[in-house]
């Protein structure tokens, strides 16, 4: 169930503030220009609220009055169609699937390998050689258009945008052409406003900022 009681009067994002899944959330939020408090949390020492209300015990959960909403797709979807200007998913229907094809791309291939190089051990060797080889072999694609396959920003930018910032951090280097673009490609969204209001401090620190 994700309908609870109301407990807060404000929209609130319980965030992990090294997350690659929670910054994509405070990505959207301001891309967008919600006003949202955040609230960093410990996944290890998860508040009352969270486990009262997420039965996976997970983050980011967004509480927006009398909804908890839990994963962070659905509450990036969310976040788009409850604050639709400006939108970041397409109006027509072919181009809207495609984004969300799109999403779930890099969610399924290449977030689950930051876990596995975060995680350390063995696995992250491999783990790191094969993201890199992803982004090298998307390269000409992030080159093709001012954003992901797209003309305008969308929420697969803002999915991928919080995996390039944290490259460095995961001992991953491009080189060549296809480094060139895809750097290019990461340096135009870091410079966007709403980038630079997503980051924690943690974050920030991941590039010493």
């Amino acid at each position: 169930m994700t309908v609870v009681p109301s407990r807060r009067a404000t929209m609130t994002l319980f965030s992990d503030p090294a997350s690659i899944y929670s910054h994509r959330v405070r990505l959207v939020l301001a891309e967008k220009n919600v006003t949202c408090e955040i609230v960093d949390v410990d996944p290890l020492e998860l508040p009352e609220d969270v486990v009262d209300l997420n039965p996976y015990g997970t983050l980011p959960t967004l509480v927006d009055r009398e909804l908890a909403l839990y994963d962070s797709r659905i509450v990036c979807e969310y976040i788009d169609e409850r604050f639709p200007h400006p939108p970041l998913l397409p109006v027509d229907p072919v181009s809207r699937a495609t984004t969300r094809l799109y999403m779930f791309r890099v969610e399924n291939d290449w977030y689950p390998l930051v876990d596995t190089i975060l995680a350390g051990g063995k696995a992250a060797t491999k783990a790191r050689k094969e993201l890199k080889e992803g982004l090298v072999a998307a390269a000409p694609v992030l080159a093709a258009n001012p954003f992901f396959m797209s003309e305008e920003y969308t929420l697969v930018d803002a999915t991928l945008t919080p995996l390039l910032w944290r490259l460095p951090m995961l001992g991953i280097e491009l080189g060549g052409a296809a480094g060139k673009q895809v750097n290019t490609y990461a340096a135009h969204m870091f410079k966007r406003p709403g980038f630079a209001r997503s980051l924690s401090e943690a974050e920030r620190e991941m590039r010493g900022g």
